[in-house]
């Protein structure tokens, strides 16, 4: 059965997922005992007494995220070597044996109370691949392991807003390899954080499919159902680290996931948003020669347009170092990008504009899209799928950034449209895109802005009728 535009429309968020996006920018802290063997994956057989930060200091690590704009962070509680960065009851191979705090240390906890004081979101990565437990590739026996594990993480620590999954997976210490029980692992999840969004190899949040931050010009929500399972094939997960994975970028054939001709053939569809990944430096954990090689300014604000005004949201992982701390090169380019993001959105100067609109459904009115309550939006009638917004100012204006925001309530539905400018009295298309979904964030001249009397947002193609819930004019 061929799906039609209805079909489309009836694709919406769950609560979790709407909640999800609005976190928009959040961190991911790669910290384990690679941090002091400067691997990025171990192979589990690493002595516990390496782990050993003199200088450990997590209200540093939220205080540098906050500084960047960010509402979330996720820890590295167990990365593919086995070693678990808080006491678990199930294993030895853990902060318990080595050295730091006499064994008494829990990291997870640390980083999960530094969150709640700055109000920050706090979430797990917890690695299905353990190379260090013997019942890694027996079956039942290592998913109870996995659950217990999990059941550990998501009971101890308050609530979780992700539980980020990723596929990896390659031998164990017996030479076996492990078929992971993903849908009992999503029980667990359902049944302790109800709210927490399950990542990656998971049915809410879809991997862009690089880490190298690029992202797709047209990224849709409403996909094929099927991509949610893409992710935990066993045969195309990870296996190793390579240079060649961490810098992959998109092939054509992932460009296009959700448009008309994408689902043409499609019978099931779900809402399935992707997060875009990097980290800060080449490498996922600290290494110190990468000391210098720290994402300029201009390269972390080209992936944040991108992906938080690309229907996306950002992941950027901060790997401490050996002591405990965030460097102070990362340090200084968070406040940098903070700085700049703040700065470049503080004043909305579609308040005071004149905005009007040439159709509505005469209930979904222009004078709703000032203000970013969900509950307020711009919409046409149903069969109306093409409509234009004119925001107009008492003198001429430079505008350096507009965005915009579909209600994605109601689905994701604009499919084309353009941003035109009035200067001297005469429209210009200065910028052509097709989706909007959460948020579009529009560069007009690079950011470097271009002064008009007016602007107007004209849809040219969308499902069923177009929705806007926000205009912004920076």
């Amino acid at each position: 059965m061929n799906l039609t535009e209805k079909d489309f429309v009836k694709i919406v968020p769950s609560k979790r997922q709407l909640e999800h996006q609005k976190l928009e920018f959040y961190a991911f802290f790669h910290f384990s005992v690679n941090t002091f063997t400067g691997r990025e994956w171990g192979d589990g057989k690493e002595d516990p007494a390496i782990f050993c930060p003199d200088r450990l200091d997590t209200r540093q690590w939220i205080s540098a995220i906050t500084d960047a704009g960010m509402k979330g962070a996720i820890l590295t509680c167990k990365h593919h070597d086995g070693f678990c960065l808080w006491p678990s009851r199930h294993t030895g191979h853990s902060v318990t044996a080595s050295p730091y705090r006499d064994g008494q240390a829990d990291i997870v906890k640390d980083v999960s109370d530094a969150c709640r004081e700055e109000g920050i979101k706090f979430g797990i990565y917890l690695s299905p691949w353990d190379r260090n437990h013997s019942s890694y590739g027996e079956g039942k026996a290592y998913d109870d392991y996995f659950v217990k594990q999990l059941r550990e993480l998501l009971t101890s620590y308050g609530e979780i807003f992700t539980v980020w999954l990723d596929g990896a997976c390659g031998e164990g210490v017996n030479g076996k390899k492990q078929i992971y029980d993903w849908e009992r692992y999503y029980q667990v999840i359902r049944e302790l954080q109800p709210q927490a969004c399950i990542s990656v190899c998971g049915p809410d949040i879809r991997w862009c499919g690089n880490e190298a931050g690029q992202v797709r010009p047209s990224e849709w929500s409403v996909v094929p159902e099927k991509l949610t399972r893409a992710e935990r094939v066993q045969a195309a997960s990870q296996q190793e680290d390579t240079i060649q994975f961490r810098e992959r970028t998109l092939k054509t054939s992932d460009l296009d996931l959700g448009s008309r001709e994408a689902l043409k053939e499609e019978s099931r569809l779900t809402w399935f948003p992707a997060e875009v990944n990097t980290s800060i430096r080449p490498g996922w954990f600290y290494h110190k020669e990468e000391d210098g090689q720290v994402k300029s300014l201009k390269e972390l604000l080209n992936i944040y347009y991108g992906s938080v005004g690309g229907n996306s949201t950002f992941l950027l992982n901060i790997p401490p170092t050996p002591a405990g701390i965030i460097h102070e090169n990362d340090l200084c380019r968070l406040k940098e990008l903070g700085a700049e993001i703040s700065q470049s959105f503080s004043v909305n100067m579609a308040k005071k504009a004149r905005i009007c609109a040439d159709k509505d459904d005469g209930e979904h009115i222009a004078k709703f899209l000032k203000d970013e309550d969900d509950d307020t939006y711009y919409k046409t009638a149903d069969g109306d799928r093409k409509a234009c917004i004119t925001a107009g100012f008492d003198k001429e204006t430079k505008v350096r950034f507009i965005v915009l925001k579909e209600n994605i309530r109601l689905s994701q539905r604009i499919e084309k449209f353009n941003i035109k400018l009035k200067r001297d009295g005469h429209y210009e298309t200065i910028y052509e895109g097709t989706v909007v979904g959460y948020k579009k964030i529009i560069p007009v001249n690079c950011g470097d802005g271009i002064s008009c009397e007016a602007l107007r947002v004209c849809i040219k193609e969308s499902r069923i009728s177009p929705t806007l819930s926000f205009l912004g004019i920076y």
